[in-house]
């Protein structure tokens, strides 16, 4: 069929998300998914929604229901730099950027900072999301090697070298999606100081940092990386995602082509969501709701690993994360995870393959490894999917 539409050259480069396209798959009775990675609706704040959007349309509803400022409402964006100078990050609210979801503010930091052909340094594997946000701005995508411990900071050298220096090095040291690994605090220091030498701006994306076990995480790559880094936050995985807030903390030389972009995009973030936000979380609620989810999903990962470690052949590798969403399998060469999908699904269990998070991935390359998100089932939910993916394991030789 004829069309008179011609699409934009980055039109191609728009791809369906194939974490949502399994999550079709997912909506067959009896399917136990352990695919998406959406937080549990059991540890939404449902009754201090009500009472805070209430008191907002009590108290300023005109206001709430009128257009805002594109930076973002001034209260919320004040408790966002306060909160964040307690993890040591320093900026006050004139660097904060009120985005709609933190994926927006991938899209702005895309949007600002990438050139058709210009390098970006990401990690291997990475967040699905981002790669996706950066692809239609037609970077070179430049994966930074690691290992169990996180990126490698002579990875970043490598980045470096043998073409233009890229653009920034997009990286997720909290609980990471896919893997669910942390970056200790010496490597941490390590990837920054390395950045630093080689003028490498660093991106960080931090919307799973609250959601530790036993210990928090170290402070963020930009509480010592200053200027050189732009922070990115979300409230997605603390009160809801359905509310679309995030944050983006960005050096003053660079906040006013963000906000630019922003006001292009969709002019302001929903000024309604951002005062409800406000509302429940100025008087210190986070700190009594948080924990709550922590325990939800620690008791979540441990029924996971007790199943992994009963019921995986041998040849199946995996890390216990210390906080997060998120397992990460490595199965043995010979299996492709994308093609056994299917036979997954027919015995009642969702994951999602791991070559998708790959930069540049091509057929074949990573096709042995997937992700499995342990916190929107029950500890028995997972169990029976744990089971019946180790029984087809073993039926295709593990």
């Amino acid at each position: 069929m004829s069309t008179p539409w011609q699409m934009a050259r980055r039109a191609e480069r728009l791809n369906p998300s194939t974490i949502r396209e399994i999550l079709k798959l997912t909506e067959r009775p009896g399917i136990v998914s352990l695919a998406g990675g959406l937080p549990s609706p059991e540890s939404f704040p449902i009754e201090a929604m009500r009472v805070a959007t209430e008191r907002v349309l009590r108290d300023t509803p005109k206001e709430a229901l009128q257009y805002a400022a594109s930076e973002g409402f001034a209260p919320l964006r004040e408790w966002v730099a306060a909160e964040m100078a307690t993890h040591g990050v320093v900026a006050d609210a004139s660097q904060v950027l009120i985005t709609t979801g933190s994926q927006q503010g991938l899209d702005l930091v895309g949007k600002v900072l990438i050139d058709p052909g210009s390098r970006v340094a990401v990690e291997s594997p990475t967040y699905l999301g981002a790669l996706q946000a950066f692809a239609p701005y037609e970077p070179e995508f430049v994966a930074v090697e690691g290992d169990d411990e996180g990126p490698l900071p002579d990875s970043l050298s490598a980045a470096v070298q043998g073409g233009a220096k890229p653009r920034f090095v997009y990286l997720l040291p909290n609980f990471q999606n896919p893997s669910g690994r942390c970056v200790a605090a010496p490597r941490r220091l390590a990837l920054v100081q390395r950045a630093r030498e080689l003028g490498l701006p660093i991106v960080e994306d931090n919307p799973y940092g609250d959601l530790w076990f036993d210990a928090p995480p170290p402070p963020p790559l930009s509480a010592s990386a200053g200027d050189g880094a732009v922070y990115l936050g979300s409230f997605s995985k603390v009160l809801a995602p359905g509310l679309r807030l995030g944050y983006v903390i960005a050096p003053k030389a660079l906040y006013p082509k963000l906000l630019q972009a922003k006001q292009a995009a969709d002019l302001h973030t929903p000024g309604f969501n951002q005062r409800v936000v406000h509302e429940v979380i100025k008087g210190g609620f986070l700190k009594t709701h948080v924990p709550t989810i922590r325990a939800r999903y620690k008791a979540q990962r441990d029924a996971m690993a007790a199943a992994l470690t009963a019921h995986m052949p041998e040849g199946v590798r995996w890390n216990a994360p210390v906080g997060g969403m998120f397992f990460w399998l490595t199965l043995p060469p010979q299996i492709d995870a994308t093609a056994l999908l299917p036979q997954a699904v027919e015995a009642g269990m969702a994951y999602v393959p791991g070559a998708t998070f790959f930069p540049n991935g091509g057929p074949g390359q990573h096709a042995n490894t997937l992700r499995l998100s342990f916190v929107t089932a029950t500890p028995a939910q997972i169990a029976t999917a744990v089971a019946a993916l180790a029984t087809l394991l073993r039926a295709v030789g593990a």
